[in-house]
């Protein structure tokens, strides 16, 4: 079982520059929530993530992309906003949610079992919008490496 844990940047390191797309989560009664989120999809992206960073508009996230099936295991480790995480399959179905993950936590938080995306949304935005675990999130980022699988 591969695994994969962010890590701290180093200060050395410049900031990552990352990619936006739209992103739109499908609730079960066909509720549409419109979100901007940013693409972190290389491994320097995925390390740096949303860490030092002191805020986030209400409809912006951060969608990581593995690129393959795996457990994944993450933490909030110089991450200053409460996130609500939510761990997808390839078919962008929500797998697992953790609500209001703790900042500047070195606690793990595990996806508790093989996903593709992470979804990081401001906490509280879950039980906000009534988002629960098989809603599904559209996006071309998720439907373009579908197919290409």
């Amino acid at each position: 079982m591969a695994l994969f844990l962010c890590v701290s940047v180093t200060a050395a390191r410049a900031e990552e520059k990352f990619d936006t797309q739209p992103l739109t989560i499908v609730t079960r009664d066909g509720k549409s929530h419109a979100f901007t989120v940013e693409l972190a999809v290389t491994p320097r992206q995925r390390e740096q993530g949303l860490m030092n960073r002191r805020e986030m508009a209400e409809d912006r996230g951060m969608l990581f992309a593995f690129g393959e099936t795996r457990q994944v295991f993450m933490w909030m480790k110089n991450t200053y906003l409460p996130l609500d995480m939510l761990f997808l399959g390839k078919d962008g179905k929500i797998r697992t949610i953790k609500e209001n993950a703790e900042p500047l936590s070195e606690a793990i938080i595990d996806s508790k079992g093989p996903i593709d995306y992470v979804l990081e949304l401001n906490g509280g935005t879950v039980k906000r919008l009534g988002i629960r675990t098989g809603n599904r999130v559209e996006n071309e980022l998720i439907q373009s490496l579908r197919k290409a699988q």
